[in-house]
Order: structure tokens, then C-alpha cells, then sequence
């Protein structure tokens, strides 16, 4: 599939500058605080997990700490930040292409996740990216997103047509009648112990 002009903007400069500015022990305390809320919805640790658009993977790394055998699959479209993830001990199996082109086949586990991804994508091709977050997955999707009952578009950065909200997990349930939500939660960004951008999470279950 030709890249989108979305992707093009993620895989150049700009994806390279969002690297630096997402570096922190404060992040990874606030991602750690996330994810063990979210998996305490499981039964079980997670044995697998792939997240879609992992950037350098903070949030793998994160996860890899709570669960130490848990196997990690990241996708990325940024040249810069594949070789931070293919230099790590935290990214298990590391894919250097655009989501459009996962193989459904090759690459599945137990939870597929998007965090901060949804949002960037072209909303003409977002029923795309859900079918490969639906057939990656073995039995969970985790939706991290910015949250708005319509669809939206924002300014993001002083640039257009580059950030939406809308409720990405509503219409992943309206597309498969299979999924169910489990549970969702909201992070503050003006929380006092760990702050998150406004984010709303949504944990569905096949």
C-alpha cells in the first residue's frame, strides 16, 4: 500500500523530533502505573503482546518490566526509532514497516495495542487498521487514544490534518459483534502522581 500523507509526516523528520521529546523516567512511571491497572482487569499476566506504531517502546519496556516472560511485538514506521528498538532488551520481535503491510498470519499475540496511534491515522483508512488489530489478536485489543464521542479533527503542533478523535473503541465493537469491553479508565494530564495526556483507555475482549 502507498503511504498515506500521515505516514510520510511520522516516518520523517518530525517522527524523529517526537523521539526526544518522549524520553523519561517520568513517563515510564506513569506508563508502569497504566499498565498495571489495565492488566489487573486479566485473569493472568499477559503471555504476548503487540503493539502497533511502538515508537523507541516505551511502552514495551514498561511492560516487559511487569511481566518479565511476556513476549513483545513492535510495529514502527520511523527508521530512527526501529534501530533504538532492534538495539533493545525490552522488543522482542521488531517490524520496520508501515501497520498497512503486517502480515495477519505472521504476527499475532494475546493483546494488540494501540497507544497514541489511532489518533494519527488517516481516518479513510482507519477500518484497515482495525482489521489488523482484530486479526492480530488472540484475545484482547487495548485502545489508548485520545477520546471524543464524533469524529474530530485537531491541530496538532501547528500542523492539520495530522491528529483525530474520535471513539475508536465504539466502532471496533459496532465492526466486530464478537468484542466486548471489559473495562475502561481516564488519565489526567494534570494528575499528581501520574500525569498522562488526557488519555482514555478501553480493554476489549473476543
Amino acid at each position: 500500500m502507498r503511504s498515506t500523507e500521515q505516514e510520510e509526516f511520522w516516518e520523517g523528520e518530525f517522527g524523529g523530533q517526537y523521539i526526544d521529546r518522549n524520553t523519561s523516567e517520568f513517563i515510564d512511571a506513569s506508563n508502569i502505573n497504566l499498565f498495571c491497572e489495565i492488566f489487573n482487569n486479566l485473569t493472568s499476566r499477559p503471555q504476548s503482546v503487540f503493539e502497533f506504531g511502538a515508537n523507541i517502546g516505551n511502552n514495551l519496556k514498561v511492560i516487559k518490566k511487569i511481566c518479565p516472560n511476556c513476549k513483545t511485538i513492535g510495529a514502527e514506521i520511523n527508521s530512527k526509532a526501529v534501530q533504538v528498538l532492534e538495539k533493545s532488551n525490552y522488543c522482542d520481535v521488531v517490524i520496520g514497516d508501515s501497520i498497512f503491510n503486517i502480515q495477519d498470519s505472521e504476527f499475532n499475540a494475546e493483546i494488540t495495542i494501540s497507544k497514541g496511534v489511532l489518533i494519527h491515522i488517516n481516518p479513510d483508512y482507519l477500518p484497515k487498521v482495525y482489521e489488523k488489530l482484530y486479526n492480530c489478536s488472540k484475545k484482547y485489543i487495548l485502545i489508548v487514544e485520545y477520546y471524543n464521542p464524533s469524529p474530530v479533527e485537531v491541530n496538532y503542533r501547528g500542523y492539520t490534518n495530522k491528529l483525530f478523535k474520535r471513539d475508536f473503541a465504539g466502532e471496533l465493537m459496532d465492526k466486530y459483534k464478537n468484542l466486548k469491553l471489559i473495562n475502561y479508565g481516564f488519565r489526567y494530564n494534570r494528575d499528581n502522581l501520574f500525569p498522562l495526556d488526557d488519555l482514555t483507555w478501553f480493554l476489549l475482549k473476543k
